[in-house]
């Protein structure tokens, strides 16, 4: 899922909001990275130990084409790869994400009930002091009720970015608004349960990164994230370096 971070971890994924394109910025853009984290939690979901999580992203004029991932050190963690594509104007964006676990049916089954894909539909708002998301997951592993009926599992999340002290920060507060079993603590957790109730929060976080200068042109972000889970009674702290 999306990053670690909020960039859950955002996820990840997460997602990115760009600036209202200008005639200078209608041109391709790209980027690609990699985080290293301590373990990978998303959403308030324990999914992992420690992970190498690339992203590569190339956008043109506010549409924008990224792949994810996260691979682990031991047979029991997971391997995602996420593909989104996205549109964003001004502080507004739109986007479908494609989640892909492995442990089940591979990469190209995308069949009722015999697929390992989460297909997402996300909308949102960055005002800058204060960033507003959506997501429904509307197709392949969607989540379910109690009763075995598609859940269409959504995930409302709340975050704003602010510094003190010498670093950059980002609370976040993330909640499922209604019944599903498909944010209830993460396969690897101890406190994973079958089935939400209902609205429940999963996510209460607060990340603090700062960079240190390693030559006059290049620096290493290093972050560390306090997350609680109410809806599991559990907490992760999760240390990163992003190159």
């Amino acid at each position: 899922m999306k990053r670690l971070l909020i960039r859950t971890i955002v996820p990840a994924t997460a997602l990115m909001f760009f600036q209202l394109p200008s005639v200078s910025q209608n041109r391709f853009t790209g980027s690609a990275g990699v985080d290293i984290v301590s373990n990978y939690v998303w959403r308030g979901q324990d999914l992992g130990n420690v992970s190498i999580q690339p992203a590569l992203s190339i956008s043109y004029a506010g549409v924008s084409l990224s792949a994810w991932g996260s691979t682990g050190f031991t047979s029991g963690d997971t391997r995602e790869v996420d593909l989104t594509l996205g549109y964003s104007t001004g502080g507004f964006s739109i986007s479908v994400t494609d989640y892909w676990f492995d442990g089940g049916p591979g990469y190209f089954h995308y069949g009722n009930g015999r697929t390992n894909h989460t297909f997402e539909a996300q909308a949102g708002y960055d005002f800058g002091f204060l960033a507003v998301n959506w997501y429904t997951n509307f197709a392949g592993n969607t989540g379910l009720k109690a009763d075995g009926t598609k859940a269409y599992a959504s995930y409302i999340s709340v975050s704003a970015p602010f510094r003190f002290a010498g670093l950059d920060w980002d609370a976040v507060v993330g909640a499922t608004p209604w019944q599903n079993d498909f944010y209830t603590g993460g396969g690897n957790s101890l406190y994973s349960k079958g089935n939400t109730g209902g609205f429940a929060v999963c996510e209460v976080g607060l990340k603090a990164t700062k960079s240190f200068q390693i030559t006059d042109k290049y620096e290493i972000p290093v972050f560390v994230h306090l997350v609680w889970n109410p809806s599991t009674e559990n907490v992760h702290f999760v240390a990163g370096i992003s190159i």
